[in-house]
């Protein structure tokens, strides 16, 4: 029962914090209610659709109206508070990273629930994780992140699955190794940011 409340805790967190991230960066494009409100749905449920179209499952927005609820209530709090958003310079990057992180052991957890392999499994977790800022990114006509070398995207999220697939393979806490997995996307994407740490050029 942990386990269960603890998942359902990561995968609301992460639909509200991407959410937000996507009605910040509507609102700075200068879109419309109706148009925010688009931008923040897409970016909160496009990873785990897109996931749960591969590995052939029911997208999981579809099976609870939680969801809708829990961006619903991302776009109240972002109206509300809208201006002590505004003021934090880092805004979109704060709530980009927690649903970054979140949706990554999401991903990570749907499909070894479906019957993947590990290794499957962390590409899917990157999958989840970025998808959504992708599609954020290019509806609101940016360059998405993932390509940027001014950031490290799908790398961070990758370095989370490794983590938790050597946690598992330790016969660590599951829980534990959530946690660890999560902690280790933030950093690597905060540090990534914060030193400009990047991967080199393509030869």
């Amino acid at each position: 029962m942990t386990g269960e409340w603890f998942a359902a805790g990561i995968e609301y967190l992460g639909v509200f914090a991407c959410a937000v991230s996507g009605f910040r960066m509507a609102a700075a494009k200068r879109y419309d209610i109706f148009g925010a409100a688009v931008i923040g749905f897409a970016t909160a449920v496009g990873g785990g659709t897109l996931r749960d179209v591969l590995i052939d499952r029911p997208v999981f927005w579809m099976q609870s109206p939680n969801y809708l609820v829990c961006t619903m209530a991302s776009f109240l709090f972002y109206i509300l508070f809208r201006r002590q958003v505004v003021k934090f310079g880092e805004t979109i990057l704060l709530f980009d990273t927690l649903g970054l992180a979140m949706f990554n052991m999401i991903g990570i957890k749907a499909a070894l629930g479906s019957g993947c392999g590990m290794l499957v499994a962390v590409i899917m977790g990157v999958v989840t994780g970025s998808a959504g800022g992708v599609i954020r990114d290019l509806l609101t006509q940016e360059p998405p992140l993932i390509f940027q070398k001014s950031e490290l995207y799908a790398v961070a999220c990758l370095l989370g699955g490794a983590t938790y697939a050597a946690g598992v393979a330790l016969g660590f806490h599951d829980i534990a190794v959530q946690i660890a997995a999560i902690l280790v996307v933030i950093g690597v994407r905060t540090l990534s940011h914060a030193r400009n740490v990047t991967l080199p050029y393509a030869p």
